[in-house]
């Protein structure tokens, strides 16, 4: 016997199916504000059925396509000729091997994992968010690596490599712009709809316990970068895709998902103020960023 477990997250519904036994709210806690019945208004992302550790010969793993250690442990990326299996070691030394086995549109996801490992709560967590991320790419979405904030009725993101300044300048938005609140510390979903560009709470919030079923207008992006003086540097066109590419979730590879994932940002470049952000980790850095979007509001 199996039950399901339905979740609406950015207007996109995903649903979970776990054995007998297994509890969604204890094991995902996270995701407790994105519970919703079956019937909720919400485009379908994908069913995510959930099952027992089984071992598959080497040569089935297919192609490795990516390797890389971030948050979410040690990731490897294989194409199989149904799609893609994506496996994670959530302690890269010792811990054990979790997969996912998904088609090409990550529209149907079949979960292996080993329910004893500690870890497993947030494993699933974690291959939840690896084919979520892709699977809102075809529905003019994006994952994005940012903090977010909502002021004033609208959404600011702020990107950057890890080690930026993101969760930090986030923080300085919060005690030093008047009306600040946190939306997401990791990685919201920003999406076009009819027209607007729209930034979403998620399950995902890295470090901070941020997980908010709510959303706003975008009203600017920023790109951080570590300096001596701060200064917002708008930027447009080509510039504007370029700020906004690198916090992007997608497997670089696969050129449907790739190209797809252009359309939606050349949108959204043109759509919203983007801007680079030169900053040290200051009350004034949070002033000039606020300024330079308003006095840029489209």
């Amino acid at each position: 016997m199996r039950k399901e477990y339905h979740f609406c997250v950015a207007g996109f519904g995903l649903s979970v199916c776990l054995p007998e036994g297994r509890d969604a709210d204890t094991l995902l806690p996270s995701f407790r504000p994105f519970r919703c019945a079956e019937s909720a208004e919400g485009e379908k992302l994908f069913d995510f059925t959930v099952s027992a550790f089984a071992e598959e010969p080497e040569e089935s793993r297919g192609k490795l396509l990516e390797e890389d250690e971030n948050d979410m442990g040690l990731l490897r990326l294989y194409a199989v000729p149904e799609g893609y299996r994506v496996e994670v070691r959530p302690d890269s030394r010792s811990g054990v091997m979790h997969y996912i086995l998904t088609d090409t549109d990550f529209s149907v996801v079949r979960a292996y994992v080993h329910w004893e490992d500690k870890y497993v709560g947030q494993v699933l967590s974690s291959l939840l968010r690896v084919a979520y991320s892709q699977a809102v790419l075809f529905r003019r979405a994006v994952s994005i690596h940012a903090s977010a904030v909502c002021c004033g009725g609208r959404a600011y993101l702020f990107m950057g490599k890890s080690g930026t300044g993101k969760s930090t300048h986030a923080s300085l938005w919060l005690g030093h712009i008047p009306g600040s609140s946190l939306l997401n510390d990791d990685n919201p979903t920003v999406r076009i709809v009819g027209g607007s560009v729209i930034a979403y709470g998620t399950p995902w919030s890295g470090k901070t316990p941020c997980y908010r079923n709510l959303s706003a207008p975008v009203g600017g992006m920023a790109r951080l970068r570590q300096a001596p003086v701060n200064r917002f540097l708008p930027q447009k066109g080509v510039e504007a895709f370029v700020a906004l590419y690198p916090g992007c979730s997608v497997i670089n590879r696969d050129a449907r998902l790739r190209n797809m994932l252009y359309d939606t940002l050349s949108f959204m470049a043109g759509a919203v103020p983007v801007a680079v952000l030169e900053c040290r980790p200051d009350e004034e850095a949070a002033r000039v960023c606020a300024e330079g979007f308003l006095a840029g509001k489209k």
